[in-house]
């Protein structure tokens, strides 16, 4: 089949080989040269203490409650069940059966001694925070693109009201630092919220919702914008045409204008939400362990900034790489159908 014949199918330019070797030759020339720096700095590198910082091995031990004697050791399986019994009451408790140490049946164990060890496998600081970024970021991402969609279409609005009510939301938003704004939703908005809770008999919102709020207001304001663009890029007939067909403005929105506004728009929308992952690095001021956050603790408790903060920056190019690539991917996809 003649490529020429396919609009979609691009011919490779002259010398196309040999560029791909230049671009080769130029990224092992910078990598080479940012080795070379990082090894005449007056640093010790410490690279072998990085797995614990991903997962380690915990050691747990079962300690009893009461003074008394162990009045049984039952196994069932994988697990086993020390009974102590002391003066007043007995005290089971079940752990995994290699996890027994030397007590027998009828030895006088006194408060606090120790009954069983075993360990376990935990997650590392930088992957506890990495999940919390990620979550942070997924729900943020969707409530972002609702409030962008009803801001997008409001800031189109003949209505007043929704209009300048949008212009407003927006130019705040966007001229304003987004550590301000988060500031502001813990304290201001925060200390409101859980106060009505509280006089209603319920708990208090953690401080991960307050981050998630206020990275997607700050989100929404972006996208707003991004839609609104993207609705006035679709040519005015188009809306007319589905007018004459008796659809409704509602109905022409979403069967009409927004399917294919959305083809224009996944880039810019992939290049917010990219920095959308990279903004909750600040919300470790209102004490939320995301990637950063955690990335800082351990550089206190360890003095290993280097190391540690390379570490974080993978992960995050690991985070945005795989989003820029959906996006990508679904671009491809919508253009074929």
């Amino acid at each position: 089949m003649n490529d020429n014949a396919n609009p979609r199918v691009t011919s490779r330019p002259p010398n196309y080989n040999l560029w791909v070797a230049v671009f080769c030759v130029l990224a092992l020339v910078v990598t080479g040269l940012f080795y070379y720096a990082t090894q005449r700095i007056e640093y010790v590198w410490r690279w072998s203490r990085v797995p614990i910082y991903f997962a380690y091995e915990d050691t747990i031990e079962i300690v009893s409650e009461i003074e008394g004697e162990v009045e049984s050791i039952t196994t069932k399986g994988d697990e086993a069940v020390i009974t102590v019994k002391g003066m007043d009451a007995s005290e089971s408790y079940t752990v995994p059966a290699e996890g027994l140490g030397v007590i027998v049946e009828g030895e006088i164990i006194s408060l606090g001694d120790t009954l069983a060890s075993y360990t376990e496998w935990k997650p590392g600081l930088l992957i506890i925070g990495l999940w919390l970024t990620l979550k942070i970021s997924i729900i943020a991402t969707i409530a972002g693109i609702i409030i962008g969609i009803i801001g997008g279409i409001a800031r189109l609005s003949s209505n007043p009201t929704f209009k300048w009510t949008t212009i407003v939301y927006v130019e705040i938003i966007r001229g304003s630092p987004l550590m301000v704004q988060i500031l502001i939703w813990y304290f201001v908005f925060g200390t409101v919220i859980n106060d009505l809770l509280a006089a209603n008999g319920l708990g208090r919102l953690p401080a991960f919702w307050y981050g998630v709020a206020s990275l997607a207001c700050f989100a929404g304001a972006y996208v707003t914008e991004i839609v609104r663009a993207g609705i006035q890029s679709i040519h005015r007939g188009q809306t007319e045409a589905a007018r004459s067909l008796g659809m409704s403005y509602a109905q022409s929105m979403r069967h009409i204008i927004l399917p294919q506004a959305l083809r224009r728009i996944l880039p810019p929308l992939a290049g917010q939400f990219i920095s959308l992952i990279k903004d909750s690095s600040l919300l470790g001021i209102i004490a939320i362990r995301e990637l950063t956050k955690a990335a800082r603790e351990i550089v206190t408790a360890t003095l290993q900034p280097f190391e540690v903060y390379f570490l974080a920056a993978v992960l995050y190019l690991v985070l945005t790489f795989t989003l820029s690539m959906a996006v990508q991917k679904l671009e491809r996809r919508m253009a074929v159908s």
